[in-house]
């Protein structure tokens, strides 16, 4: 049988076609393992160093916060959380959280006091595809539903999300956004983003292609992104020391309704930059972070801990050209986080530590 199978297979072989393709596969398999290529990560991510290590802006909040969290196991990974929150209009008075999480899955939900739901199911299918499923369910704010799916080569990442899929109009509605970052060299990533929406069946669709660039050393680390709707991004981050690093954003919007205006009264095109300047300082028991924008805004963020389990973040702006108190330009936040655990969750997380056996985090 294996003879007669051997035969009936064997006039591929002497096609052309088929060996050229397989021969250049597998040259350019080679060729790519000779580079030593990496995953770059992804797209969301491109410019992590800056937004999310340095600078401050997605960390600011005002008022009072009190965050209450206990730990019921960690392998697989169970938290329940109260917040409470005071003078603030960025968090709801009372929120309840809930987060379970394995090697596979990852479940997180809030429910607030003003009835609002959001929740998160993340499932890892395999090592390289993620599914992530988001939902927002809110008396004021509306709802959302955002389906993605991420797929993590060996030097690439290939991601494609929808928000609020619908084809009860006739049609499809909603957004799809798709991205791909791919390595080139061990030290530039490339990629794009591609970005469909139709609100309605009423309306024409709109589509856009943005273009990202990200260059990495060991010590410093520049990004670019050029988006369709006319904004242009850069930054930069470097490592100055063991505990101290530094960050550059500079945002260009060449569009927008403004620059629409201008062209319709035939006026020049309106432009608009941004730059901000943030460092980032550790110590032994805290880190110290301070941004200056370009408008006048200077913030810092202060996170102590004050015990093994009780982390206190103070916050606090100022903007300088409009220090005034009728428009409320000084803002200040005070946060207070306390871990609670078991005796024995903690010796069980200490013996992980010193063994050096860490389970496999869930999906994030």
């Amino acid at each position: 049988m294996v003879d007669i199978t051997e035969k009936q297979t064997s006039w591929l072989s002497s096609i052309p076609i088929p060996s050229v393709i397989s021969d250049t596969l597998a040259n350019l398999s080679t060729k790519r393992d000779a580079l030593g290529l990496k995953n770059p990560g992804t797209v969301e991510n491109i410019s992590k160093e800056v937004h999310k290590d340095v600078l401050i802006t997605d960390h600011a909040f005002t008022g009072l916060k009190a965050d209450i969290t206990k730990s019921f196991s960690i392998a697989p990974l169970f938290q329940v959380s109260h917040s409470f929150a005071m003078g603030s209009q960025m968090f709801p008075p009372y929120t309840l959280a809930t987060m379970f999480g394995n090697s596979s899955s990852f479940l997180h939900a809030n429910l607030d006091n003003e009835g609002s739901l959001s929740g998160r199911c993340h499932y890892r299918w395999n090592p390289a595809l993620t599914t992530r499923v988001k939902m927002r369910i809110s008396p004021t704010q509306g709802s959302v539903c955002t389906i993605e799916n991420e797929y993590t080569g060996r030097d690439f990442t290939a991601a494609v999300s929808a928000m609020n899929p619908s084809l009860l109009e006739g049609g499809f509605t909603g957004v799809v956004i798709g991205n791909y970052l791919q390595q080139v060299t061990p030290r530039l990533s490339l990629g794009l983003e591609a970005v469909y929406t139709r609100q309605s069946r009423a309306v024409g669709p709109e589509a856009g292609l943005s273009y990202v660039g990200r260059y990495a050393t060991p010590k410093w680390v520049a990004t670019a992104h050029m988006s369709a709707a006319g904004s242009f991004q850069a930054t930069y981050w470097r490592q100055v020391a063991d505990k101290v690093a530094v960050g550059v954003d500079t945002q260009i919007v060449l569009g927008g309704p403004q620059a629409q205006m201008n062209a319709m009264m035939g006026g020049p095109p309106a432009k608009d930059g941004t730059t901000s300047i943030g460092a980032k300082y550790e110590f032994r028991h805290s880190i110290f972070k301070t941004m200056i924008d370009s408008n006048g805004k200077l913030s810092c963020l202060v996170e102590k801990r004050v015990a093994p389990t009780v982390n206190m973040t103070f916050y606090g702006d100022m903007d300088h050209f409009k220090l005034t108190f009728a428009q409320n330009q000084a803002k200040l936040g005070i946060s207070v986080s306390v871990d609670m655990a078991d005796e024995e969750l903690m010796e069980q997380q200490e013996r992980q530590a010193m063994s050096g056996e860490q389970p496999t985090p869930p999906p994030f």
